[in-house]
């Protein structure tokens, strides 16, 4: 049972396939969204995982504000911030990720 707990939290499973029709869907869901987690002085840390995943769970489709010094770094972060939250990375817009991940509930339906 222990083990169970241990792997529960240590497991990601991998985000779900998107068709190009579901992620035009979730851009427009976007569209009118402000940024829900924006990193800060402290870097991409924990905490900073947390509140994304914090911000996944209540809303399962958001956008993050990343500060990166250019292009490639953006989206290298955006990337590896989906891929720690086990989310889709649905668009990067300027400096602006949006991260959709689908809920237990299943709140957004595309």
């Amino acid at each position: 049972m222990w083990v169970d707990a241990c792997f529960k939290l240590v497991y990601k499973p991998p985000p779900m396939t998107l068709s190009n029709k579901q992620i035009r869907s979730l851009k427009g869901l976007a569209h009118p969204l402000s940024p829900v987690v924006q990193l800060g002085k402290a870097g991409y840390s924990q905490a900073f995982l947390k509140e994304v995943g914090r911000g996944l769970k209540d809303h399962e489709l958001i956008k993050v504000r990343l500060d990166a010094e250019d292009r490639h770094g953006f989206e290298e972060l955006a990337s590896q911030l989906a891929t720690d939250t086990a989310a889709n990375l649905v668009a990067t817009v300027g400096r602006i990720a949006v991260l959709y991940k689908r809920g237990l509930e299943g709140k957004i339906k595309i």
